[in-house]
């Protein structure tokens, strides 16, 4: 075994093995912090090029790739508040209040030296576990995937905002929303409003980026601002030597996180969805002081990035021990296995151990590597955190447009971007955490086939196996400590009114919960008439939200009584309300990105993007010709070299332009 361990690292650090390692490394940082794109898509792209390529060099231009997305993934969620890629939606919650408060450099010093260590963590646990991971593995049947998967959402429900209500209302209406389109066992098709684009259900990418990207991008807009609401000059807390402090002074928050990511991983379909919300949720019940989570703690960047990059190699154990891909990106890695030759299993853990042990050093050395490189450009990053926000605008638009077209290339999935932003806009203003929500998006398909599966084999007594009681305590509990949590801080005059779910307008909550006070009962409705299979999960979720949604409206009526009894008038309340949010502004912003549409439809998508980064510039930010230009001349390079061009994307059918 050692000597194919120390073959492995000879094999990777030869040429061409080395080289490839380091362009799959600065092609994956890159992937990683476009929200939209991915590891996934870029190890799509490239797989075609391995094709005669020796193994090693194959699986180091690719697992390298693979490794650092959620390493390049830290700029989108720390800058923009946007999840880079589904492993850190995490890491927003006070990455992104760090950037606010001036701080990004300290939280990528933080987030880029755990994540080489949770990456080199998660290398060296594949390497000494292969051999006897499989008892592990097979204790997770659906039962156990149904209640894991339950566990991340109680977490992310309960930790998100300051109302463990709200972030369990998120999450019933993401697991509706994951519903949409044929149903799980049979193809009866459900919540679909007769519109054939949602036959196939919700694309995950247009609601991401519409819930997290839009809001934040009009808030920068309407309020010409810059990321960091701090001047430069005003800015505390120390740079990226700090944020590297911060990680060793937190090493034992490292470690355990670390471990998390890895055995979590080891859990196919289900580890890179959960693994940073339940690391996060680890380090807020670990930590005695919690007042700055959710403001920008420097913790709450440390708990997630250490898993979400130790993941990588729990999840490449099932891949290639057992031939069972945990995830699409997995599924790719098993492809490029099979294309090379190889099959999954006893072979690559006897004759092909040395080719086992190279892709393990492979991810050793690419997150070493891509911290590195991070590192070296963490300070030129974080100074776009003070750039005027006009300036940062445009270019975030291009790239959320085309990252939501990238989902089905289909005019619908820019649509859904702009309605899944109108919804992220309310529920930021109105105290609902967005998180819960997108979680639930991701995780219902495969807790309503776990749920069928578990009650077909089992019954409803499934819930009573070992390793899923042991689940369901810890869904208790930790229901229970994120409760009496809030309500300590409350005890305490602690109220935070920034960050993720904390803002409010009583108004604006109310009308929210109304809307889905009268869904609820109609999803019910409509649902009675399907089929018990198809029917089954959508009434678990349906009932218990009617109830849920109904407490929060009651709650939200006693606050908009004080906010009425304040103003006087319903007409003054209004007014508050809405002059608290730029609602002219607001609609403005959104009417801008509707006539991105219309163009779109007339004279197609690349025009109508690069003209409206001109227009904005010129009628928004006030620059001049000169800049409107330039800036508008790189957008069209953009999507004419690297969309078009490279990605070969299928573009709209224009009405002029065919």
């Amino acid at each position: 075994m050692i000597d194919a361990l120390i073959s492995g690292l000879f094999q990777v650090v030869q040429w061409p093995a080395i080289g490839f390692l380091v362009v799959g490394c600065i092609i994956g940082i890159w992937l990683g912090a476009i929200p939209g794109l991915g590891g996934m898509m870029g190890m799509v792209i490239i797989l075609p090029f391995t094709f005669g390529m020796e193994p090693v060099p194959a699986f180091a231009f690719l697992l390298s790739l693979f490794a650092v997305t959620s390493t390049g993934d830290t700029i989108a969620s720390v800058m923009l508040g946007i999840p880079g890629t589904a492993a850190s939606q995490a890491t927003i919650l006070d990455g992104y209040p760090m950037a606010m408060k001036g701080q990004a450099a300290r939280a990528f010093g933080a987030a880029f030296s755990v994540s080489a260590f949770g990456g080199v963590f998660g290398g060296l646990v594949l390497a000494i576990s292969l051999p006897v991971i499989l008892p592990i593995i097979l204790a997770f049947g659906s039962p156990e995937f149904f209640m894991l998967a339950l566990l991340g959402l109680a977490m992310v429900g309960s930790l998100a905002g300051s109302s463990v209500m709200k972030g369990l209302g998120a999450v019933t209406i993401g697991l509706t929303m994951a519903q949409v389109g044929y149903g799980e066992i049979q193809p009866v098709p459900r919540f679909h409003f007769g519109f054939d684009y949602l036959l196939d259900g919700l694309p995950l990418l247009p609601v991401v980026l519409g819930l997290f990207a839009i809001p934040e991008v009009m808030e920068l807009a309407v309020k010409d601002t810059s990321i960091s609401r701090v001047p430069k000059e005003q800015v505390g807390g120390g740079g990226m030597r700090q944020g590297i402090k911060d990680a060793i002074q937190n090493w034992w928050l490292v470690l355990r996180c670390s471990a998390i990511g890895v055995y979590i991983g080891m859990i196919p379909g289900l580890g890179a969805a959960i693994v940073d919300w339940i690391a996060y949720g680890h380090t807020v019940q670990s930590a005695k002081d919690k007042s700055q989570f959710g403001r920008g703690d420097v913790r709450g960047v440390i708990g997630p990035e250490s898993a979400n990059n130790a993941v990588r190699g729990g999840s490449m154990i099932p891949t290639v021990a057992f031939g069972i891909p945990g995830s699409a990106s997995n599924a790719i890695l098993l492809s490029a296995l099979l294309i090379q030759g190889l099959k999954p299993g006893t072979e690559m853990l006897t004759d092909k151990l040395d080719l086992t042990f190279s892709m393990v050093w492979t991810l050793i050395l690419a997150n070493i590597l891509a911290a590195g490189l991070l590192m070296l450009w963490t300070n030129q990053v974080a100074k776009v955190a003070f750039v005027r926000g006009h300036l940062i605008v445009p270019g975030v638009i291009l790239f959320v447009f085309m990252g939501a077209w990238m989902s089905g290339a289909d005019m619908g999935d820019w649509i859904l971007l702009l309605v899944s932003g109108l919804m992220g806009i309310v529920m930021k203003r109105s105290g609902w955490p967005r998180p819960p929500l997108i979680l639930a998006i991701v995780l219902g398909p495969i807790m309503e086939q776990a749920f069928q599966i578990s009650m077909q084999a089992f019954g409803p007594r499934f819930i009573f196996r070992p390793v899923s009681v042991g689940i369901g305590i810890l869904i208790i509990v930790t229901l229970f400590l994120s409760v009496r949590g809030i309500i300590k801080n409350k005890s305490a005059g602690n109220n935070p009114s920034k960050g993720e779910g904390l803002e409010k307008n009583s108004l604006l909550s109310f009308a929210f919960t109304l809307v889905w006070v009268v869904a609820f009962p109609l999803a019910i409705y409509s649902s009675l008439h399907w089929p018990r299979s198809v029917k089954q999960f959508p009434l678990l979720v349906s009932i218990p939200a009617t109830v849920l949604m109904a407490f929060i409206l009651i709650r939200d009526f006693v606050e908009v009584r004080v906010v009425l009894q304040q103003a006087g008038t319903l007409w003054e309340a209004v007014r508050a309300s809405t002059s608290g949010i730029l609602f002219g502004k607001t609609l403005e912003f959104l009417a801008w990105l509707v006539g991105i549409i219309v163009v779109a439809l007339i004279a197609g998508q690349i025009v109508a993007l690069p003209l409206y980064i001109g227009l904005y510039l010129l009628r928004w930010g006030g620059y001049n010709w000169k800049v409107a230009v330039l800036y508008t001349g790189a957008a069209w390079l953009v999507l004419y070299g690297f969309y078009d061009r490279l990605l070969h994307i299928v573009w709209h059918q224009s009405l002029l332009l065919g």
